[in-house]
């Protein structure tokens, strides 16, 4: 939740040609890691929540992706860049093994 505000500020200073663009695109992906992680926890099946860990995960590469192109853009420092991208990189690292969890099942 708390990486979502942060790139939604660090969004803000993106041109506003890219408003419905770049900008939109990140914010979106951005919120989308937390949301499906959200959906799938009411679910009632552990592959219900594996496949909304799954989206978040992908989401996650969005993020990476249009952060990328951020600062190839020079919409964001390169310091910016390698914070979030630490940030994604530990994330994803964190969900890929929590759906690994969900579908070993515990020991």
């Amino acid at each position: 939740m708390d990486w979502g505000e942060e790139l939604f500020v660090l969004s803000k200073n993106f041109p506003k040609e890219e408003l419905y663009g770049l900008s939109s695109q990140l914010r979106r992906a951005a919120d989308s890691v937390a949301l499906n992680i959200a959906e799938g926890s009411i679910g009632q099946s552990n592959p219900e929540l594996k496949r909304f860990l799954g989206y978040s995960i992908r989401s996650v590469s969005e993020v990476v992706t249009c952060l990328h192109k951020a600062v190839r853009r020079k919409y964001i420092s390169n310091d910016d860049f390698q914070k979030n991208y630490k940030q994604a990189f530990n994330l994803m690292n964190m969900l890929v093994a929590f759906q690994r969890k969900i579908i070993e099942g515990p020991k």
